[in-house]
């Protein structure tokens, strides 16, 4: 009899241990979650959308847009928003000649990214080009950071006549083994990854955010025009998942795309640092550099020594090289505004 007592005591205390234990950690979700609102609602506040929508499929995208000539699409990497091409400097190199429109990409940003879709490389590309057609654009020059390489490429493969070139920066282009990927596509898990991309993973992202950004800086130091950007907009819940979402695609995005690279016509120009961490250096740049070649298409590369993955903030000027190289080589007429008339520009665009 007394060990039976003793056994329902131990069993009654071990459960009410484990209740206080659930009691605890759902109090600290719920706590999570009304921060994670509150700072993901506060950033949106502090950063409202500084450039205009365009809707195409039924998805709203933001973008923004500077200058006038030759238009120019600028497409992000993951984890980040369109605001990086101008905190880095290549917005600027570029408006004084050319129509520049930087997309926040499907989930980014401020732009839309519909559940009920599978946002690959192709997917994006369909929905960008539509988009540019919307703004009445019938050519463009499309430069690409990161994953955004991917997109860039695939547009390149889906309308090469609609497509001058491509200008591709610190890309990844042949599936290779991440070990970072299960990590950081956990928020885009359904249900789990719902949970915690609303409690757990904003929190923790927020503090690896410093060493996240020493990583894709790495050798050189954190920019400080990077560190402009607003964090917390880019670890809102819904960003969040986007992000893991891509992360997972990564690799079967690359495979698929790896296999219509012979198919590409259009010239390329391909920038790269020799010490990214983020893509194994400078190893993707140089093997799809040698594949285009291989199969007679035009393709220059140029490596940066001592450069990690953010290329653009190192070298804003030689990504507008870039672009210069494939405009002469395309024949588009570019042509330099003064700085007084890019102030003025700027005036009428914003309806000053």
């Amino acid at each position: 009899m007394r060990t039976s007592i003793r056994t329902t005591r131990a069993s009654v205390a071990a459960r009410s241990n484990w209740q206080g234990k659930a009691l605890v950690g759902g109090l600290a979700l719920a706590a999570s979650y009304f921060y994670v609102r509150a700072k993901a609602a506060q950033a949106e506040r502090q950063n409202p959308p500084q450039g205009r929508f365009v809707e195409a499929d039924g998805v709203r995208l933001h973008y923004l847009e500077r200058g006038s000539g030759p238009v120019v699409v600028l497409l992000h990497g993951n984890g980040i928003v369109a605001n990086d091409f101008e905190t880095s400097g290549v917005v600027d190199s570029l408006a004084e000649r050319y129509r520049v429109i930087a997309f926040d990409r499907p989930g980014y940003g401020y732009s839309e990214r519909p559940r009920t879709t599978v946002w690959t490389p192709d997917a994006q590309a369909r929905l960008l080009h539509h988009a540019l057609q919307e703004l009445k654009v019938d050519s463009a020059i499309v430069v690409g950071h990161s994953w955004g390489t991917m997109v860039a490429m695939a547009m390149g493969l889906q309308v090469p006549d609609f497509v001058r070139g491509l200008v591709l920066l610190s890309g990844y282009y042949y599936p290779t083994l991440r070990p970072d990927v299960p990590i950081i596509a956990q928020p885009a898990i359904p249900l789990l990854g719902d949970i915690m991309r609303y409690t757990v993973s904003p929190l923790v992202s927020r503090l690896l955010w410093p060493l996240l950004s020493k990583h894709v800086f790495s050798p050189m130091k954190v920019s400080e025009r990077f560190r402009q950007l607003p964090v917390w907009m880019m670890l809102r819940p819904k960003q969040l998942r986007a992000s893991g979402a891509e992360a997972a695609l990564m690799a079967p995005a690359a495979m698929s795309l790896s296999k219509r690279y012979g198919q590409l016509r259009v010239p390329v120009q391909i920038l790269s640092g020799t010490q990214d961490k983020m893509v194994r250096g400078s190893k993707h740049s140089e093997r799809l550099h040698e594949a285009l070649q291989d199969k007679g298409h035009a393709s220059e590369l140029q490596l940066e020594p001592g450069v990690g993955h953010m290329v653009h903030y190192a070298h804003p000027e030689l990504v507008a090289r870039a672009v210069d190289a494939i405009a002469t080589q395309v024949g588009e007429p570019v042509m330099r505004r003064s700085p007084r008339a890019e102030a003025l520009a700027r005036a009428g665009e914003s309806g000053v």
